[in-house]
């Protein structure tokens, strides 16, 4: 970003926040930085940054809740299970051999931990490859985040059923203990997990690692920055050593520092440089400029490859598209979704030319070619034409790691040419006519120049709105959490409340005599089995229906006045003798209580029948 397009304002926020409380914002991507300020700065009604600073000055409590909002910590369990199964497979039993040779423990780095989720994961990767005995002689985790928060909750190792969903079920039961309604590490592995709060910008790095994981969390910096952290992240590890960065970074430009082993998975291993320590030591001035000529160079390729005038396409060998610029994602219409899907799946694969023969092609034969002039009629009906260059891509050491696929157009060209043609044919009759058709060819090409720069400022702006929308899409992960565990709690009140009325039918069923409950307006609302075998009528037929409606051997209506009486208030109880005959044809003599169903408000509710048979004399 340049200094033109920063806001003096909220420079000076970042400063303040610097020098108060030792945070250093100013590596990070201004626009989903700003808008997070703009959140914490709208619940405090406050408009400019002026004013905010003032408030951060009255209210040092407000920086727990800034931090807190710009900081997001969205992490789970075994998070992408086909990175930690490569982890597992391929990287730890090579750590491990190396490690036997020198009899050294195996140091192991979690940058941006976040609420310890990923740290103990590697854990129990480790612990499944080495054994737990083992592991815990030989292994040291270095878990660090900049949220002191955060890292509280870590260190305390307890999640909730929810937050373990992700881990299969045999490492749940061996790694954890269930306590009550939560999960507690294994406290022999939690050991050998240290956690500590480590800025990645203004601390040294930590040194002598084999393994480091650092997983979205690069993508929140600007390109400059993450130069310089991944510059720190080369000195930290060993050389050979592993680095395993998240679905959202790619080491498109640090070739020279990492090759990549797995680009799906985004796992890179260190290759060894000169001069590196002197770069993080500045013993050395000629070591700090060469490190910081070489950030510079690699922050130049990054904004070379997405801003180029040209689409181009990354392919790996396994036929995945890997990368895309922002000329291919508009041309092509390509979004976030496509990337590491098979490119034969998509539509680019064969328009505007069949693209898998030739790569194969390009392969088998380790050469480059070219496709000139492919024609590609759009959706208006006009053509447009390709120059279609593909190349082949090898890392250090000439292994082959995929393709490259430039599509330059030249429909300009092939426009200029045809007029050229057509120019020529009438040259001896209009050489005028042509002289203007000429300068009128200038006029256009300085047009199309200066369509050709806006279009490389849109695609600057693009790129920055697909990096928030990824920012987005945690914040929304976070609250999608949120939201089931708000879910759980009301599948849990409507077990509570099953379970009551459970409870209130069991009490209503064990009862000797019948029972029946009425609303004000008598319609029935609870019958009871009894009264079911003295009238034949199931609790079914009558619900919903009205008392004096019933068609049954009970005299209803010599219940009518006592009823009245309970729900006028006149009475809380009223017990009358009647003659009946149940469902079996025989007459009996019943006792009948009606009773009024009261609030604490003394307010009547309702009615509750009880019908009890009265045994004949002897």
């Amino acid at each position: 970003m340049s200094t033109l397009e920063l806001n003096p304002e909220f420079e000076a926020l970042l400063d303040y926040i610097k020098h108060n409380r030792g945070f250093d914002f100013t590596g990070y991507k201004r626009p989903s930085l700003m808008r997070r300020v703009q959140i914490r700065m709208q619940a405090t009604d406050i408009e400019t940054y002026r004013d905010y600073i003032d408030y951060l000055e009255v209210d040092p409590e407000e920086f727990s809740h800034l931090f807190n909002t710009i900081l997001i910590n969205v992490t789970s369990f075994f998070r992408d299970r086909s990175v930690w199964e490569y982890v597992e497979k391929e990287l730890v039993p090579k750590i491990i051999a190396r490690k036997n040779l020198s009899k050294e423990r195996i140091r192991v780095w979690c940058a941006g931990c976040a609420s310890g989720q990923e740290a103990y994961t590697l854990a129990m990767v480790l612990a499944e490859v080495l054994g737990v005995e083992e592991f815990h002689q030989k292994v040291k985790i270095y878990a660090t985040n900049i949220d002191e928060i955060a890292l509280n909750y870590a260190r305390l190792a307890t999640y909730k059923a929810k937050e373990v969903e992700g881990i299969p079920e045999p490492l749940l039961e061996r790694y954890f203990k269930h306590i009550n309604d939560s999960y507690i590490f294994c406290p022999d592995l939690r050991r050998s997990v240290i956690f500590g709060r480590h800025d990645l910008l203004q601390d040294p790095p930590i040194s002598r690692i084999d393994l480091l994981s650092c997983r979205n969390t690069l993508m929140y910096f600007n390109a400059e920055t993450q130069a310089k952290i991944i510059s720190r992240f080369h000195f930290a590890l060993n050389d050979g050593s592993f680095l395993v960065l998240g679905k959202a970074e790619l080491l498109l430009s640090y070739t020279d520092s990492f090759v990549p082993l797995n680009l799906k998975s985004r796992i890179f291993a260190k290759i060894k440089q000169e001069n590196r320590r002197e770069y993080f030591m500045g013993s050395s001035h000629y070591g700090e400029q060469e490190a910081n000529t070489q950030l510079e160079h690699s922050f130049l390729r990054d904004a070379a490859f997405d801003i180029s005038s040209f689409a181009q396409i990354v392919v790996d060998i396994n036929g995945l598209l890997i990368l895309a610029n922002e000329q291919a994602r508009l041309l092509f219409d390509l979004n976030s979704k496509v990337i590491n899907q098979p490119l034969q799946e998509l539509e680019i694969s064969y328009r505007p030319v069949e693209l898998r023969s030739h790569i194969d092609q390009v392969i088998s034969n380790h050469r480059a070619i070219t496709l000139n002039s492919v024609g590609w009629t759009i959706t208006d009906g006009n053509i447009r034409y390709f120059d279609v260059q593909i190349t082949p891509l090898y890392d250090s050491r000439q292994n082959l790691l995929g393709v490259s696929i430039v599509f330059t157009e030249v429909s300009r060209y092939k426009k200029l040419q045809e007029e050229v043609e057509h120019a020529n044919q009438e040259l001896e009759m209009a050489y005028e006519e042509l002289q203007s058709s000429n300068e009128e060819l200038e006029t256009t090409n300085e047009e199309l120049q200066s369509s050709n720069e806006e279009l490389e400022t849109t695609n600057e702006e693009l790129q920055s709105s697909n990096e928030e929308l990824e920012t987005m899409n945690e914040e929304l992960q976070s609250s999608n959490e949120e939201l089931q565990a708000i879910n759980a709690e009301l599948r849990l009140r409507s077990e509570e409340l099953n379970q009551a009325n459970g409870f209130l039918e069991a009490i209503f069923n064990s009862m000797v005599g019948g029972v029946a409950v009425l609303n004000r307006e008598l319609i029935i609302q609870i019958w009871n089995e009894k009264n079911e075998d003295l009238w034949g009528l199931r609790s079914q037929e009558v619900l919903g229906q009205h008392f004096m409606n019933l068609d049954i051997g009970l005299p209803v209506e010599q219940l009518r006045q006592p009823i009245r009486r309970c729900l006028t208030g006149d009475t809380r109880l009223v017990e009358i003798s009647v003659a009946t005959v149940n469902r079996r044809g025989k007459s009996i003599q019943c006792k009948v209580s009606c009773t009024s169903l009261v609030s604490k408000l003394n307010e009547v509710h309702g009615i509750m029948i009880f019908i009890e048979e009265i045994e004949p004399s002897p």
